[in-house]
């Protein structure tokens, strides 16, 4: 039976309560376990997941997202080939074992091989006897490559390590034995073969540190790297959907401005009917019934947010919108635990992560807060006079990113978008921050500290306890205490 919103929570936000602190039962902060779910069948160690807009996600900020335990949702404002590419980047990225490595055949020049190197951003090549024969003939490092100019047209047998003097080992090879085989002969990189020599894939002695030594990573099954796709609802919104579910995708959102809305209803039947059970998050919601509109439809992870966010700006042009703290509230309590929902706007500190956390979202999605970051697409820019360092952040609405998507024929499904109702949102310059990492570590500890002193052990013992009735912990606040607590 759904719950009912509490009157303390309407009209509320973020900056409208305070937490109050429990009796503290962990040794160290470390301790704190932070992992949550994102959708219906995926976990994350870290519950920050990364927004699918032009100024926040390409492929670094997936794999950088990922690395630190949470995901990323690669941007739709790129072609169908382009976005499935940047989901082919992230999969090969790291992962236990590479099933399908990139190969040229041996009769390929040392031209095609250097330009195969950066266009895949790999540092060495299998060579087949043939292409497409997946029989294993050698393999070409970077180190191998001759740096003289006049040797471009030779062929890449004539410089590739022979597979009689690779060390290889057979398809079944178990995790420990490939480390301790890289390490024992001083290799980078393992193939697998049988007896006739076909490739089965490739472990790498990158990859075999990195699973050790970064074990709260977001991985699949197959030991990759996690990350997600944006699709629209409109247009090409299924052969996109097909062919980034092809490239690896582990999840996708259908990413429209009002979920709840028959557009919505279409776009999920069609998913469904194309590509079955493909872990599927919607959004965007903000109200009760279209929660549970969502959870009826079969969705798998449900983005709750009407216009908090920074560059969003409906709320000011439509007056559409539910303060984001009620939605958090009033949509879990449409749907609770059967669907997890992730909270999609309107952070502008740490402490409110928490706050969406225990009052109803699983995981939190930032877009400004990573945006002025390395990993996060676009230039710095530097300001002559002050030589004060930004990025720029835009909705995806805004007028800058709905004149790119008319100019840009290969993504009609955002085109006739932009074409149907004027801009909602906006451009605005981000303070540059250097690393995402340095982020993602202060909002760990953060969020580490804040279940310490709400009382817990781990982050899903607080939002057991809080979410049964969270006016029971939650302060509200008066202008002057609203004053004390956040104006500094």
């Amino acid at each position: 039976m759904s719950r009912s919103l509490e009157a303390g929570l309407v009209g509320k936000t973020y900056d409208d309560f305070l937490f109050r602190p429990q009796r503290g039962v962990v040794t160290s902060r470390r301790e704190v376990s932070l992992r949550t779910r994102l959708s219906r069948h995926l976990s994350l160690e870290l519950p920050i997941v990364s927004a699918n807009m032009d100024s926040v996600t390409g492929a670094t900020m997936a794999k950088a997202m990922a690395l630190e335990g949470g995901i990323g949702f690669i941007h739709r404002a790129l072609s169908i080939d382009a976005q499935a590419r940047a989901v082919q980047e992230v999969k090969r990225t790291h992962g236990q074992t590479v099933e399908r490595p990139l190969s040229l055949p041996r009769d390929a020049t040392i031209r095609e091989a250097r330009e195969f190197t950066r266009k895949h951003k790999i540092t060495g090549i299998l060579i087949e006897e043939t292409r497409g024969s997946n029989v294993l003939a050698g393999l070409l490092s970077n180190r191998d490559m001759p740096w003289r100019e006049d040797r471009e047209g030779h062929r890449v047998d004539e410089f590739m390590t022979p597979v009689d003097e690779l060390v290889t080992a057979p398809p079944d090879i178990g995790p420990d034995e490939a480390e301790q085989l890289l390490f024992e002969n001083r290799v980078e990189k393992l193939p697998l073969i049988d007896r006739e020599r076909r490739v089965h894939g490739l472990i790498t002695k990158r990859d075999a540190i990195l699973a050790r030594s970064r074990p709260s990573s977001s991985k699949d099954a197959k030991g990759r790297l996690l990350v997600g796709a944006a699709i629209g609802a409109r247009g090409d919104f299924l052969e996109r959907a097909a062919e980034l579910v092809r490239a690896g995708v582990d999840t996708l959102v259908i990413d429209i401005a009002h979920g709840h809305s028959d557009v919505m209803r279409q776009a999920v039947e069609g998913v469904r009917a194309r590509l079955g059970s493909v872990e599927l998050v919607c959004g965007n919601v903000g109200t009760a019934e279209g929660a549970a509109f969502l959870r009826d439809l079969g969705a798998d992870g449900m983005k709750v947010g009407i216009g908090p966010g920074r560059g969003c700006r409906t709320r000011l042009e439509t007056a559409a919108g539910v303060p984001q703290l009620q939605a958090l509230r009033e949509v879990w309590c449409a749907v609770e635990e059967s669907v997890p929902i992730i909270a999609d706007g309107g952070v502008k500190d740490d402490k409110d992560l928490f706050l969406a956390l225990v009052c109803g979202a699983s995981s939190v999605m930032l877009g400004s807060m990573l945006s002025g970051t390395d990993e996060a697409p676009g230039d710095v820019i530097e300001d002559p006079g002050t030589g004060e360092k930004r990025k720029i952040y835009r909705g995806m609405t805004s007028p800058q990113a709905v004149l790119e998507a008319l100019y840009d024929a290969e993504s009609p499904d955002i085109r006739d978008a932009a074409l149907d109702v004027p801009a909602e949102g906006q451009e605005v310059q981000i303070p540059y921050k250097g690393t995402v990492l340095d982020t993602l570590h202060r909002i760990r500890g953060h969020l580490r500290s804040a279940v310490s002193y709400a009382g817990g052990r781990s982050l899903s013992d607080v939002r057991e306890r809080v979410l049964a009735d969270p006016m029971q912990y939650l302060i509200p606040l008066s202008e002057a205490a609203r004053r004390e607590s956040y104006e500094r």
